[in-house]
């Protein structure tokens, strides 16, 4: 098959946001009314940052957009502001997705975790310098390192399970040629 059907593509695009607000929904269940001293993975980042490295064409930006804004408002997390951290990392990963296609996983989780990184420090500077309260370092710190440890699981998910691998040779003429 020299390039991937209509079809699947929709599905796929379609895929994210579902697979987005069922997280959400678990995140939201009220199981546990006492606060926890550690916080969970940002599962929704690390799908979207695995999506736009392995198939930029699965995730446009407009549904990153969407699906963070609505994480924001569900959140409580100032609307807006990681949505955009989010799309500008999606978006400088996809422009990596070349490079990338043929190395090793490792180099690619070096990458993400950059981002991640870049993504954390930037949200509580920005939470800072406009004086808006935010969750202690020390939980920023480990939701961002557990969120770069998941990492590899989330891939193993999305290509085993999900069959979102990385680029063909010809999908990808095919995606540059868009």
């Amino acid at each position: 098959m020299a390039s991937t059907p209509q079809t699947r593509i929709w599905l796929m695009r379609l895929m994210f946001p579902a697979l987005s607000f069922a997280i959400l929904f678990a995140h939201l269940l009220p199981l546990d009314t006492l606060p926890r001293g550690w916080a969970p993975p940002d599962l929704i980042l690390g799908l979207a940052l695995a999506w736009s490295l392995r198939r930029p064409d699965y995730l446009p930006t407009l549904s990153i957009f969407f699906t963070m804004l609505m994480a924001d408002l569900l959140l409580y997390r100032p609307p807006g502001l990681m949505t955009m951290l989010t799309i500008l990392g999606c978006e400088f990963l996809k422009t990596r997705v070349l490079p990338h296609r043929e190395t090793a996983f490792v180099s690619e989780w070096f990458s993400v975790a950059l981002v991640i990184t870049a993504i954390t420090v930037l949200n509580r500077t920005i939470l800072n310098v406009t004086n808006t309260g935010q969750a202690p370092l020390t939980l920023s710190m480990i939701q961002m390192i557990m969120t770069i440890g998941i990492y590899p699981l989330l891939v193993l998910f999305c290509q085993s399970v999900l069959r979102v691998r990385k680029l063909s040779p010809s999908e990808a003429d095919a995606v540059r040629g868009r």
